[in-house]
C-alpha cells in the first residue's frame, strides 16, 4: 500500500510543470501583447493612445489589463 501511495506522489509531483509568474502588472491600466516566437506581456502603459504607437508596425497588439487597481485617492480626514 506504501508503495502504491508513494508511486502516486511521484507520479503527480512529476507532472505538474513549473509555475508561470503573473502575467499582468496591477500598476498600468494598459497592456501591449507582442507576439512572435516567445509570446510576451509588457505592462506599462498609462493610455491606449501611448501603447498603440508602440505596438505601431509590430506584430502586438494593446489590451486592457484586467488585474489594474484604479487610481486610490487618499482622502484627509479632519
Amino acid at each position: 500500500m506504501r508503495i502504491l501511495a508513494l508511486a502516486i506522489l511521484a507520479i503527480g509531483i512529476v507532472s505538474i510543470g513549473p509555475v508561470a509568474a503573473q502575467t499582468y502588472d496591477p500598476a498600468y491600466p494598459v497592456c501591449l501583447r507582442v507576439y512572435g516566437p516567445a509570446t510576451y506581456y509588457e505592462c506599462r502603459y498609462t493610455s491606449l493612445p501611448q501603447c498603440n504607437a508602440s505596438a505601431s508596425g509590430r506584430s502586438a497588439q494593446c489590451v486592457i489589463n484586467p488585474y489594474f487597481g484604479g487610481y486610490q485617492r487618499h482622502r484627509r480626514v479632519y
